[in-house]
C-alpha cells in the first residue's frame, strides 16, 4: 500500500534511509561522508521536520506496518542556479528522494512509488518533476529513464564533506484541466 507518511513514521523513515542511501552512493564514497549525510539530512529529526513542512510530501510503501520504500517530493522552487537554468523557469516539483529496501527490488515497488509520486506532483499543478542523480549510479539512471525522465543538465551534490557530480533529470507532466 502506498500512502502519505505521517509524523509517527519519522523513526522508520530514518531507519529505511540508513539501509538504502548507501546503495545509491558512488563507488569510493567514504563511510564518514555517508554517515555525515545520514546525520545531516536523513535522521529521525530531519524526517520529523520534512513531515511538518507543508511544501514537502513523503509517500511510503507500507508493507503491513513495515516501510519498504519512500519518495520525498519538494513543491518549492529550487535555489540551485544549475537546476533553475536547466528547468528554464517553469514550475517543477523536486523528487528529492526515491528509495526502496533491497528486499523489494525487482518487484515493481519502485515503479509503483514513482507513479504515485508523479501523480502527486501533477495534482499540485507542476509542469514537471526533476531530480538529481549521481552520474555514476547507472542502475538508478536506467530506472529513471525507463520511468520517462531525460537528462537536462548537471549540478553539484554535497555528500558529507565531498562534492559529487549529479545529472539533472526531468519528467514532463500532463497539463491539468
Amino acid at each position: 500500500m502506498i500512502r502519505k507518511a505521517v509524523a509517527g513514521d519519522a523513526r522508520a523513515l530514518a531507519d529505511l534511509a540508513a539501509a538504502t542511501f548507501p546503495l545509491a552512493c558512488p563507488p569510493g564514497s567514504s563511510p564518514e561522508d555517508i554517515r555525515l549525510h545520514l546525520n545531516r539530512t536523513l535522521s529521525e529529526e530531519r524526517f520529523a521536520e520534512y513531515l511538518a513542512d507543508n511544501k514537502i510530501a513523503i509517500l511510503v510503501l507500507d508493507g503491513d506496518g513495515r516501510l519498504d520504500g519512500y519518495t520525498l517530493l519538494v513543491d518549492r522552487e529550487s535555489t540551485d542556479p544549475d537546476v533553475l537554468r536547466a528547468l528554464g523557469g517553469h514550475r517543477s516539483v523536486e523528487l528529492s528522494k526515491c528509495y526502496v529496501h533491497p528486499d523489494r527490488h525487482g518487484r515493481g515497488a519502485a515503479a509503483a512509488l514513482m507513479r504515485a509520486s508523479l501523480d502527486w506532483a501533477a495534482e499540485q499543478g507542476a509542469a514537471s518533476v526533476w531530480l538529481g542523480v549521481n552520474g555514476q549510479n547507472a542502475k538508478a539512471i536506467r530506472f529513471y529513464e525507463k520511468s520517462g525522465f531525460t537528462r537536462i543538465g548537471t549540478k553539484s551534490f554535497t555528500l558529507g564533506d565531498s562534492v559529487e557530480s549529479d545529472f539533472i533529470l526531468e519528467h514532463p507532466l500532463p497539463a491539468q484541466s
